[in-house]
């Protein structure tokens, strides 16, 4: 069985979206936590000797290292026959979705969390370009939950894992009630938590926690 080290920071739902895949997928990983706060990720050391691209997570597989996390999702699917599509009709849906979310839902989310609550100083003005962006892409989300149990139909793939991974974190650092405001995406989350081994990130990912200075 393949070895794994998992290069990653507690607030990272990048680096979640592979903690959580390989947990549910029954593998474990030493987990490697990295000084993104400190600025580590941004030396020229760490670009040669870890990743080039600068960024977090990086999986390591029998010592080699990967990067991406929407790919490597998709090679842990293929090599665990889980969490995948069957039919081209559900590829296309999946591949669908996780783009979607690499865009826009993560893209976004991900950057605002962080301004948000680990930014000291942000600019309130940012922010509601960012939240005004997230209430559209929210809203399409839990519109497509009202009539799908899941992402691409009745079961849970990686399109999920990577939609769920930074709406899952408490409502204190992402600022959204989604119980009040989303119900569909909250009832999905609830979904999700149920799957056999799942776990929240703050549980999967040791490691130092950066100042939350939206509490």
């Amino acid at each position: 069985m393949p070895t794994y080290r998992l290069h990653h920071f507690p607030e990272s739902g990048n680096s979640y979206k592979l903690a959580l895949m390989l947990t549910l997928c029954g593998e474990t990983f030493e987990p490697v936590w990295t000084d993104f706060g400190g600025g580590v990720t941004r030396t020229a050391d760490w670009r040669k000797t870890v990743n080039e691209m600068g960024e977090i997570p990086v999986l390591e597989v029998d010592g080699v290292k990967m990067t991406q996390t929407a790919p490597l999702l998709l090679k842990l699917a293929e090599q665990y026959g889980r969490f995948g599509a069957e039919t081209e009709a559900e590829k296309f849906e999946l591949l669908r979705w996780l783009f979607w979310d690499n865009h826009k839902l993560t893209g976004y989310m991900a950057t605002y969390r962080f301004m948000r609550a680990f930014t000291e100083k942000n600019d309130p003005h940012v922010l509601k370009h960012f939240r005004r962006r997230l209430d559209d892409f929210l809203g399409i989300l839990d519109g497509h939950l009202q009539h799908n149990a899941f992402a691409i139909g009745t079961k849970p793939t990686v399109a999920d894992i990577s939609m769920m991974a930074y709406l899952h974190y408490p409502s204190d650092e992402h600022g959204f009630d989604f119980a009040a405001s989303h119900p569909a995406i909250h009832a999905w989350l609830g979904r999700m938590a149920t799957l056999p081994g799942w776990k929240p990130a703050y549980e999967l990912l040791p490691g130092k926690r950066m100042t939350n200075y939206a509490k």
